[in-house]
């Protein structure tokens, strides 16, 4: 038998110690989080004349929160299945005050993409599926880190990129003003009186290509006055919408006041219908969108970070940090240009965002009206875990009174022999999850 490493002599030893139970509990409670936060103090549920019916004290763990599969894969997972439920209630309804008949109303699925900065590496298939040489003579494999990198590094328009990046997000607020604009005026409305009859929800996802640039996938939903609690006027139809949506893509634009650069999207638009079914498939021969997959598909690039080429995942704090970074020397020459950028005061956000490559918007955002909220369902996950316990107590909500009394501790686990028990953990859970919803499907 080999012997064993430091790393997994530390495990042995945490797992043979004397608070280990006691100290998974806390782990399993947060669903294996990578990088918790510790917490002390206590929580109590009294009675409205103050006797403590239930105490609960000493150090806990909170989950990070963090999105991102590459920092913490339980948080990201619940962030996932939470984005996923947010994007599924505004498609179907039936669930989050969201009426079933957003189904009947005009939806598209929308991709807009980043302009060309210069010529990169591409894989293209013809349509026969065969692969076509790229412009610089090879074959590439799916796997190639060439891909998304410039032929010509020197030529390529860094600057351009990080700044059209910075300013995607802007570009996208301008876009849905100009659509507005556009669907009150196909209806024959003004665009002061459009509110009044009609309202564009929308929930958008920003998605990196492997040349680190973002495009964003978007569901946009033609609701009455009051969203998605209000049926679509009569006028409102898909081909309308469609219409609108392409020409406004094509025409929408942003001039930054400090630069003087106009910034729009890229030739490469897709408009697609949405599909009023549950199929598992997103896509069908027709070029229509299932519901049932569009909110996996768009839910799981909300916990990706910068693309396929690595990047960092979080903030750059100095020049040192970023020579110390191992990434694409493409993704290390857009992160250098941020840097750089961002040393202007007036671009001085840039450097905040350079491990993002200058992007500093939401990864997934919506409108007011399209569903529920990540908060709602935060608190309703609060909320039943607190009934949970009132039902094992056997007491009613109105005759109890929650106090809560923590500091904070600190950050992460206390050894590299902890976070690998806990991301451990965490795939048992995942597994177990898995085996479930498969036995749920086969009974149905």
């Amino acid at each position: 038998m080999s012997p064993l490493s430091t790393v997994e002599q530390r495990i042995q030893q945490r797992v043979q110690a004397i608070d280990y139970r006691h100290w998974r509990a806390k782990v399993t409670a947060v669903g294996g989080c990578s990088a918790p936060v510790r917490l002390g103090g206590a929580f109590q549920l009294q009675n409205l004349q103050g006797a403590v019916l239930e105490h609960r004290g000493g150090e806990l763990f909170s989950p990070c929160g963090n999105r991102r599969e590459s920092v913490c894969p339980s948080c990201s997972d619940r962030y996932s299945a939470d984005a996923f439920h947010l994007m599924r209630a505004g498609l179907s309804g039936g669930a989050k005050d969201v009426p079933i008949d957003v189904r009947e109303r005009p939806r598209l699925f929308v991709t807009l993409t980043a302009p060309s900065f210069g010529p990169v590496h591409s894989r293209r298939t013809s349509a026969r599926g065969r692969t076509m040489p790229c412009r610089c003579g090879d074959y590439h494999h799916p796997d190639d880190p060439r891909i998304g990198a410039p032929l010509d590094p020197d030529s390529y328009d860094y600057r351009g990129a990080v700044l059209w990046q910075g300013n995607a997000s802007t570009l996208w607020a301008r876009t849905m003003t100009r659509l507005r604009r556009l669907v009150a005026h196909a209806a024959g409305l003004t665009v002061r009186d459009f509110p009044d009859h009609a309202r564009l929800s929308y929930a958008k996802v920003a998605e990196y290509q492997r040349r680190g640039l973002v495009h964003f996938h978007a569901v946009l939903r033609l609701d009455g006055p009051e969203g998605a609690a209000d049926r679509s006027p009569d006028w409102a139809t898909t081909d309308l919408l469609t219409r609108a949506v392409q020409k406004a893509a094509h025409t929408a634009e942003y001039r930054d006041k400090f630069t003087g650069l106009t910034f729009s999207w890229g030739d490469q638009v897709d408009v697609r219908p949405i599909r009023a079914d549950q199929a598992s498939e997103v896509e069908d021969a027709r070029g229509g969108i299932s519901e049932g997959g569009l909110a996996a598909y768009v839910a799981k690039y909300a916990t990706k970070g910068t693309g396929k080429s690595e990047a960092a995942d979080r903030p750059i704090r100095s020049q040192a940090h970023l020579d110390a970074l191992d990434v694409s020397p493409h993704h290390r020459r857009m992160m250098q240009t941020a840097w750089d950028l961002g040393g202007i005061p007036a671009l001085g956000h840039l450097r905040h965002w350079a491990h993002m490559l200058g992007f500093r918007g939401h990864f997934l955002s919506k409108s007011k009206k399209y569903s529920t909220t990540f908060k709602r369902l935060r608190e309703d996950r609060r909320e039943y875990r607190l009934n949970e316990l009132l039902n094992t107590l056997g007491v009613e909500r109105d005759s109890v009174v929650v106090v809560n009394s923590w500091e904070f501790l600190g950050t992460g686990y206390r050894s590299d022999a902890e976070r690998e028990i806990a991301e451990g953990i965490y795939e048992g859970q995942r597994a177990q999850r898995q085996q479930k919803y498969q036995q749920e499907g086969n009974q149905q």
